[in-house]
């Protein structure tokens, strides 16, 4: 399905009021649209901030092993220096910067579907699974609603809230991502305002309690908008708190820096019950290739980073949400 037949499926779907559930790449390449009413659990089991296609069989053992074999150091700072250079020619505020982690664990993906516990949680065709706490947006009631989340400090930091709230460059971060989703939201919308600015969630890892950041922007959507639901979602992607700004050619750093493509990871997720509309950001991902799982993890590059500081934010996201 290419991305104009995509687009003008959910356009139809909204304008009938038929659930439907989608996925959409970070290079918006291979979207997925599929009828609630037809989809396969064997093929695509879900749960979707409450909205679920599976009934959970718990399982004995719970207790999640990862072991991770990251890049080096040395290897992450050649992609690091490569944003950091179009970052210090002002080509680009903020820039995400991922990396892909060959692990090893001791549970399936369809096991880790059922013990992992996530605001939004995804298994597809035993080819990737997505944990996700991140929000991309919501529409109730003709408002629209998104949940930048940017900024993570470990838990068990002493007065780790504290810290991560008073960082300058998580805080210079975070308001680029703000402005740049008003001004996506304010393509669609209108009367679009930041309702909650910076506050903290927690969650719970197999090995620790992370503490992330996020922010409130709303919208008032136009009558009528449902007939164009799939256009609104296409126009607002990549989702900016995964790529940067400015995004177009923030996109092409990204591109350069990483060398391959990120797939499903980075991309959105969501669906639409006939009334309501829920999305996530892909984020918090496992994907199975030649019989290897590799964890995919990153974090945004602003001039006030550091390498070193960078490199192991990233390799503290290989985790897996069980309590």
């Amino acid at each position: 399905m290419g991305l104009t037949e995509f687009t003008s499926q959910l356009n139809e779907w909204g304008k009938t009021g038929t659930p439907f559930l989608f996925l959409i790449d970070f290079e918006l390449q291979k979207p997925l649209a599929f009828r609630l009413d037809a989809i396969d659990p064997a093929v695509l089991r879900f749960n979707l901030n409450g909205f679920a296609n599976h009934q959970a069989t718990p399982h004995s053992n719970n207790q999640v092993e990862i072991q991770s074999s990251p890049i080096s150091l040395p290897a992450y700072q050649q992609k690091f220096e490569k944003v950091y250079k179009h970052l210090a020619y002002g080509d680009s505020f903020l820039t995400n910067l991922t990396i892909r982690t060959p692990i090893e664990i001791n549970k399936s993906l369809d096991e880790l579907f059922v013990l992992s516990e996530a605001k939004y949680k995804l298994l597809y065709r035993n080819e990737f699974l997505v944990f996700s706490p991140e929000s991309f947006v919501k529409i109730e009631k003709g408002r629209i609603f998104s949940y930048p989340m940017k900024g993570t400090i470990d838990a068990s930091v002493p007065k780790a809230e504290a810290i991560i709230l008073s960082d300058q460059k998580e805080m210079a971060e975070h308001v680029t991502i703000v402005d740049l989703i008003r001004n996506d939201l304010s393509r669609v919308a209108e009367n679009v305002r930041v309702t909650k600015f910076r506050y903290v969630e927690s969650i719970k890892t197999h090995a620790s309690t992370l503490l992330q950041v996020s922010s409130e922007i709303m919208g008032d959507l136009p009558m009528g908008f449902q007939e164009e639901i799939g256009t609104i979602l296409v126009s607002l992607l990549p989702a900016g708190s995964i790529s940067g700004a400015p995004k177009k050619k923030t996109v092409e750093i990204i591109q350069a820096a990483e060398g391959e493509a990120r797939g499903y990871y980075t991309g959105v997720m969501g669906y639409f019950d006939g009334v309501h509309l829920d999305s996530a950001v892909m984020i918090r991902y496992i994907e199975q290739a030649s019989n290897k799982l590799y964890y995919r993890s990153g974090g945004g590059i602003t001039t006030q980073s550091t390498c070193e500081k960078e490199y192991h934010e990233a390799l503290a996201k290989v985790y897996v949400p069980v309590v």
